[in-house]
């Protein structure tokens, strides 16, 4: 079994896509643990905030296999893929860690930069994993989040069921 880590953000019907996702996830990869889930403001433009979590599982599925899965699920979701990087979206899954792996496989980089780069990242990532050790900079989740500057970046705990 490989331990797997995704990230999940939406700013388009964001509830609604989220909860979807998550019911996606749980149909393919049993015992899902969902983080906490967080406002925040988009990252390299003006729009509405995004609704961002974490999720972790485990699965038998190679990386290709994984990102055909989660590629179909933001497809079935409406993701447009044309258009400016940074934009809105009604849903948006990168996988940030696949067991211990460091590089790239079959075109996804692992561990994620966005781990240490974005809050709406690292701080669901602690919550979910907070003793686990980032495969490159050999620090825990936890440690990584007690470090970041969070000037850098406003998110808000909010409430979210699925």
């Amino acid at each position: 079994m490989h331990s797997v880590y995704v990230s999940l953000g939406s700013n388009i019907n964001r509830e609604y896509h989220i909860t979807r996702a998550l019911d996606a996830l749980d149909k393919h990869f049993a015992s899902l643990r969902v983080s906490q889930a967080y406002d925040c403001e988009p990252v390299g433009f003006i729009g509405d905030n995004f609704l961002n979590l974490v999720v972790g599982f485990d699965c038998d599925c190679a990386i290709a296999e994984i990102t055909t899965i989660l590629r179909k699920i933001e497809d079935d979701n409406g993701r447009v893929r044309a258009g400016p990087k940074f934009s809105s979206r009604t849903l948006d899954i990168d996988i940030l860690t696949y067991d211990d792996l460091i590089g790239d496989f079959n075109g996804v980089t692992l561990p994620r930069g966005e781990i240490t780069e974005n809050a709406f990242v690292l701080l669901p990532l602690s919550n979910i994993a907070p003793n686990e050790v980032h495969p490159q900079l050999q620090k825990t989740y936890q440690q990584l989040w007690q470090q970041y500057d969070k000037q850098y970046q406003k998110l808000s705990a909010i409430e979210f069921n699925w």
